[in-house]
């Protein structure tokens, strides 16, 4: 049977990945932990694109947002939003290198 995990305390330290691996054979989070950790900005602050996608990119992206029990929009904004950051550091990273 499975359990499903409502707090982020009910998570250990796992000592390995082999540990980890068998915990979440056996425990799931529950989809409004998952959501209540996403950073949401302000609707006010947003300004709607259009993007085209491939239909079977698509496809892919929804099918896997599913399984993480996400929007699939929010998490096109998440993977944005993360390589985002790191381009900026890699920029960042170049510059401070000719100090």
């Amino acid at each position: 049977m499975v359990k499903t995990i409502e707090n982020w305390n009910e998570i250990p330290e796992f000592e390995d990945e082999k540990e980890e691996a068998d915990f979440w054979a056996v425990h799931t989070l529950d989809p409004r932990l998952m959501n209540a950790s996403l950073h949401r900005q302000n609707v006010r602050e947003s300004t709607t694109i259009t993007l085209r996608f491939d239909p079977q990119m698509l496809s892919r992206i929804k099918r896997l947002a599913r399984h993480r029990y996400l929007n699939y929009q929010s998490m096109i904004k998440q993977w944005l939003s993360e390589r985002l950051e790191e381009e900026i550091s890699k920029q960042n990273d170049s510059s401070n290198k000719g100090d």
